[in-house]
């Protein structure tokens, strides 16, 4: 398990498409088990991902906590720019 934060420039509809990209039907294949305006998360292969958005001043903080995802909860937050 990791609870991980990550800062980005991106705009917070746009890190939520991304997760759901990476994450959900088009990448990983979870299910999307809560979907809120600052929160998502995911459920599949034995594991889950949880994804809290926060703004700071300029940036986005993604909070991502994950159990048995970790290595790809670590790619996806690296592809933030």
């Amino acid at each position: 398990m990791i609870n991980l934060d990550v800062r980005t420039k991106l705009k917070q509809g746009e890190v939520i498409d991304r997760l759901k990209k990476f994450f959900g039907k088009g990448g990983l294949g979870l299910e999307i088990t809560e979907e809120a305006p600052q929160c998502l998360s995911f459920r599949g292969g034995g594991g889950y991902i949880t994804a809290t958005l926060c703004s700071e001043e300029d940036k986005i903080r993604v909070n991502l906590v994950t159990q048995e995802w970790e290595i790809q909860v670590k790619k996806f937050a690296s592809s933030l720019p």
